[in-house]
């Protein structure tokens, strides 16, 4: 049984960069890296002021009793494909782990869809690892259809 609890969203602030950090870090199957480690934060920083200053990126937090328990972020993207389509892109999609199941990420998604209904997005996508089945049934009962196989590669930084 889902308990719902009473989040709100919002921009994230700077001030809010380590406990999404946090909420990164405790990720076991996402395999990013993700750390606590003061070592890190100026390249969390910094990809923040990168996120800050676009115009096509949101970063959100879901706060309950002033405390961070989840984020997303969402990427505006305008595509030559469907006539000029307009897309959302969110990622990065994560709640803190001791307050899932209480109807949060849930929440949390909707609040992506109202600022994408807000902006006239025609199609909101996302990706989610292939690891996390039950992530994928959670984006099946919102809506979200499986369409499209996904692919990455990495590649070395240029400036290393």
């Amino acid at each position: 049984m889902t308990t719902e609890v009473d989040v709100t969203f919002r921009q994230a602030t700077i001030d809010d960069l380590r406990a999404v950090i946090s909420l990164f870090a405790d990720d076991a199957v996402g395999g990013h890296g993700d750390t606590n480690d003061s070592s890190a934060l100026p390249l969390y920083e910094s990809a923040f002021a990168t996120i800050e200053a676009s115009p096509n990126d949101l970063l959100f937090v879901g706060v309950l009793k002033d405390e961070v328990v989840a984020t997303a972020q969402v990427t505006f993207i305008t595509s030559l494909t469907g006539r000029g389509t307009k897309r959302m892109a969110i990622e990065a999609v994560q709640t803190r782990t001791d307050m899932r199941g209480k109807g949060i990420g849930a929440k949390l998604i909707q609040h992506c869809l109202d600022v994408a209904r807000e902006r006239d997005i025609a199609l909101v996508q996302l990706t989610s690892n292939a690891k996390r089945q039950d992530a994928h049934r959670f984006y099946e009962r919102l809506g979200f259809e499986k369409s499209h196989a996904g692919f990455k590669m990495r590649l070395a930084p240029a400036s290393t």
